[in-house]
């Protein structure tokens, strides 16, 4: 994903290190395992100190072997409720990755299925086994 954000020159990733400033009053701050931004919503100078303004494009949440199915959905669905466009969560236990987007449809693909950036990270494709092959 990284490289297809870099080489068309899409916007930024984000690692697991950037806290992003989901609502104020009270200040709700979230960090993601991946996220994407487009570079129509990227400022001149990216903040440094402080936490992202707002949600990422894309966000990626990786299931942990303790997270809990709430955990989960409560995180998915903060996510979505900021603003994000996208949610993807990778389930390393099943080898899925769950696709969100605001309203009730959910995908789950398989190892064999493709998970494409849609309209959110444009041209992005990969055969969702590919994300758990051994490097």
């Amino acid at each position: 994903m990284g490289s297809h954000v870099r080489q068309n020159r899409l916007g930024k990733i984000f690692s697991a290190g950037t806290g992003f400033l989901l609502s104020r009053d009270p200040d709700t701050v979230r960090a993601r395992d991946i996220a994407f931004v487009h570079k129509d919503r990227l400022p001149a100078e990216l903040p440094e100190d402080a936490f992202w303004p707002g949600p990422p494009d894309l966000a990626v949440e990786v299931v942990s072997p303790g997270d809990t199915f709430r955990e989960v959905d409560e995180k998915v669905q903060a996510w979505l409720e900021s603003g994000a466009l996208m949610v993807w969560v990778v389930n390393p236990k099943w080898r899925t990755v769950s696709v969100y987007r605001p309203g009730p449809d959910i995908k789950t693909l398989t190892e064999n299925d493709e998970l494409t950036g849609e309209d959110v990270l444009g041209g992005f494709r990969c055969r969702v086994g590919e994300i758990f092959a051994n490097p």
